[in-house]
């Protein structure tokens, strides 16, 4: 799960639609699966683009001191509910709030980066683990800034305003922005609450596989009767057949350990992983090729599908809808 507040510096219709592009943009990233550094330089990348093209003497500028863009900040942040890790990165952004459970909050020390727009400097990631059932509250800077006010007491207003367990994220939201919301605010404001919560043990399933196609086989039986537990048997043939897809790719493709993961959680994730930092494409097979059908069967099946990358190599990973249950309902 990735969360993300950003904050152009300005007002009106020009930050307003420069906004609405970068959102976008977040959007279209976020897709590629990258870690929250890279994000922030692809987003760093496209307004110095956009300043230099549609600035003041621009490509698409008029020439006559056309509006360019002055800067923009952002928090980047990735919450992985099995392993309760997140990594987080700053452009130039209040660092965010971390509420624990029991209502003490920490304002996590984030390396700052410069805020985007500059271009060419580098960005840091940060990763922690978040205790399960902790509010992490991402702003921006309008909710603690004020003219009469300095941000350290904005800080500290906003921290009093956070230390009360057992709320609610939307509890939480009200009791901000009753303490910190001024009359007639003068400058936008952004508010996120998000609670953590952990997937149960008894939904996630993991198998190590060795580098031999003999060993296909038994994931697969493995994953049936893991499904078949699950009371998915509906999925069983479609998952184990993009298992076998990945699995078989990851074998012939890549050196080293491979390891395989299923999480039941809105949906089925299916993930194979190997130490190969080369992506699978999506081609097109002749009629006579003798290969390379297999991603394409594996995108007719599943829902959603990707690549995402890591410190020891890549996962590449598939989504499925979950059936309905035995009542015909939909699964919690």
């Amino acid at each position: 799960m990735a969360l993300v507040v950003g904050d152009v510096v300005g007002h009106g219709l020009h930050a307003a639609a420069t906004m609405g592009r970068l959102r976008t943009a977040v959007h279209n990233f976020s897709t590629l699966d990258l870690p929250p550094d890279e994000i922030l330089s692809h987003l760093d990348d496209l307004i110095a683009r956009i300043d230099q093209d549609e600035g003041p003497g621009g490509l698409d500028g008029d020439g006559g001191g056309s509006e360019g863009i002055t800067g923009a900040t952002c928090l980047y942040a990735i919450y992985d509910p099995v392993t309760r890790r997140c990594t987080m990165a700053r452009a130039g952004h209040p660092p965010p709030a971390l509420v624990r459970p029991d209502g003490s909050v920490e304002f996590l020390g984030l390396p700052a980066g410069p805020p985007l727009g500059l271009g060419g400097l580098p960005f840091e990631t940060s990763e922690l683990e978040l205790p399960e059932g902790s509010h992490l509250v991402l702003y921006t800077d309008g909710l603690i800034e004020k003219r009469d006010r300095d941000i350290d007491t904005g800080l500290e207003m906003l921290r009093g305003a956070l230390s009360h367990p057992g709320r609610t994220p939307e509890d939480a939201c009200t009791a901000v922005l009753d303490a910190l919301l001024p009359d007639r605010p003068s400058d936008d404001i952004a508010l996120i609450v998000a609670r953590t919560r952990v997937l149960e043990p008894g939904l996630t399933a993991d198998w190590e596989v060795a580098s031999d196609p003999s060993q296909v086989a038994a994931v697969r039986a493995a994953v049936a009767r893991k499904l078949a537990e699950w009371d998915l048997g509906d999925v069983a043939f479609t998952t184990e057949l993009i298992l076998s897809e990945l699995i078989t790719n990851a074998i012939r493709y890549a050196t080293g350990p491979i390891r395989v993961r299923l999480l039941c959680d809105r949906s089925l994730i299916c993930e194979v992983f190997d130490t190969s930092s080369t992506s699978p494409h999506l081609r097109y097979a002749g009629t006579t090729d003798e290969g390379g059908r297999g991603l394409f069967l594996v995108s007719q099946f599943a829902d959603r599908w990707g690549t995402r990358y890591t410190s020891d190599g890549k996962v590449i990973w598939t989504e499925q809808a979950l059936p309905l249950s035995k009542s015909g309902k939909p699964r919690p």
